[in-house]
């Protein structure tokens, strides 16, 4: 049965498909990725299927066996499978549900026995609804989906991710075989960023940091420059937070009271007088906090 897997760019889709196909009875079988967005449209046909004598005009004869032929008895990983053709998703649909496929060219049919894997960073939902996407094949693709989300919705996965790629690095390294460790305040850090590109981000943060660290011990001052900068905004903030009179507090918490105490009412006249009433002060001195506290209204 194919699975849908849906997610952010960079979230590791094509990483958590390898995972499903490590651990089923396919494992010592192909695992085969294919990024349908990489191999233009013309040419996406004859690379899944392949092609027999004759496929291509002036080309002399030659015989290929297409990627799902390859990845028989295994996985094949459709990325980005919305880029691929109107046409070639209905000829797709007829592989998932024959189990079946025809070299370009030929007329004979070849049995197969692959799991399909497909992916997208996109809406399928709402290609489908703007005929972009065939909706038979969409339909047979939804019987199991799996939502990856994105980084900054699971921290608590960060530190397990930071020591596999480090791991990684060290394995494919051809130079160093050093046991690299990362601080406790760099994971901090790590964990608080945004991460807009996900896993793929965090995984080329790693290699920046192998590269510039000296010694065996990641620190934040091996991360890219623009993080460092960030950084340095948020340590400046915990500084203060640290060191905060109890009349800074105060008027902290009265400022952030006074503009969740607005933002329920209004901004004409009547709405202030509202607030005001409300927060117990007359409409003069709310103006005078207003202005005191550079509030946006």
């Amino acid at each position: 049965m194919p699975i849908l897997i849906t997610g952010e760019s960079g979230t590791g889709k094509e990483l958590f498909s390898q995972a499903i196909h490590n651990k089923s009875d396919r494992k010592d079988q192909p695992f085969i990725s294919v990024n349908c967005t990489a191999i233009h449209s013309t040419l996406l046909e004859s690379e899944l299927f392949g092609y027999g004598e004759g496929a291509f005009t002036n080309v002399k004869k030659c015989v290929k066996a297409g990627l799902f032929e390859i990845a028989n008895h295994g996985t094949i990983f459709l990325d980005e499978i919305c880029n691929m053709s109107y046409d070639l998703q209905a000829k797709l649909l007829k592989v998932l549900q024959e189990r079946k496929i025809r070299r370009v060219g030929e007329m004979i049919e070849r049995d197969i026995d692959g799991r399909v894997i497909a992916a997208t960073h996109r809406d399928l939902h709402h290609l489908v609804n703007k005929n972009q996407f065939f909706i038979p094949l969409f339909d047979r693709l939804n019987v199991i989906r799996l939502q990856i989300p994105p980084l900054r919705e699971r921290t608590e996965d960060i530190p397990d991710l930071v020591y596999s790629l480090i791991q990684s690095a060290i394995t494919h390294s051809p130079t160093d075989s050093s046991m690299y460790t990362i601080d406790e305040q760099t994971l901090r850090f790590l964990q608080s960023y945004e991460w807009s590109g996900n896993v793929r981000e965090l995984k080329n943060v790693i290699n920046y940091a192998i590269c510039m660290v000296e010694g065996t011990e990641i620190i934040i001052h091996h991360l890219p420059e623009l993080m460092m900068k960030q950084e340095k905004n948020l340590l400046k903030f915990h500084q203060k937070q640290s060191v905060q009179t109890l009349h800074e507090v105060i008027e902290e918490t009265e400022q952030k009271f006074i503009q969740e105490t607005l933002s329920k009412f209004g901004n004409d006249i009547k709405e202030k007088r509202e607030a005001a009433k409300t927060l117990g002060v007359s409409l003069a001195t709310l103006y005078n906090k207003i202005k005191k506290y550079n509030i946006n209204v």
